[in-house]
């Protein structure tokens, strides 16, 4: 299945429109992303793995790989470091995103394969689907749902589904 999203903040799922929030920098080529540079990629992009936060929401029903979300838990965001764009252990020796977060955006994540094979330094890392900020506030790049959204999402999905981001005129 191939879910779709507008760079007006749409997202297609079975038959439904569903309201999302993307990146502060807007949608740009994927040639063109860079770290921080706080833009969604535009491209198709593989649903790798679901993440969530246990203390917080229940276990996803997915087909997708599913693990729950550990305290230490980070993702590398340091360009030169051999990590980048990957899972880390914290404290890391690099710059590395906290996963466990109290602003309930990291609730349940979808992992997208942006610029995981092969991983291009400076690139861009940790885009990924999220829960939403309170009045869909704009992310650093990701796509973010509201939290029964994306749980459909999640239970919508199977291995090999992707989602395409389209730039304006792309349709």
């Amino acid at each position: 299945m191939m879910f779709s999203v507008s760079p007006e903040g749409r997202l297609s799922l079975e038959g439904r429109e569903l309201r999302c929030a993307l990146g502060r920098g807007g949608v740009c080529p994927a040639a063109d992303k860079r770290e921080g540079d706080g833009a969604t990629p535009a491209g198709v992009w593989p649903l790798r793995s679901v993440l969530w936060r246990p203390d917080r929401v229940p276990a996803p029903a997915s087909r997708l790989p599913v693990r729950a979300i550990d305290p230490d838990d980070g993702w590398c965001d340091a360009p030169l470091d051999p990590a980048y764009n990957r899972p880390v252990r914290l404290p890391y020796r690099a710059s590395a995103e906290r996963m466990w977060r109290e602003d309930g955006v990291y609730d349940l994540v979808v992992v997208l394969g942006y610029n995981d094979s092969p991983v291009v330094s400076g690139a861009g890392s940790a885009i990924f689907m999220h829960v939403a900020r309170p009045g869909y506030a704009a992310t650093e790049g990701c796509i973010a749902l509201a939290l029964d959204d994306l749980v459909a999402l999640v239970g919508a999905a199977a291995p090999g589904d992707a989602v395409r981001v389209a730039t304006q005129g792309d349709g």
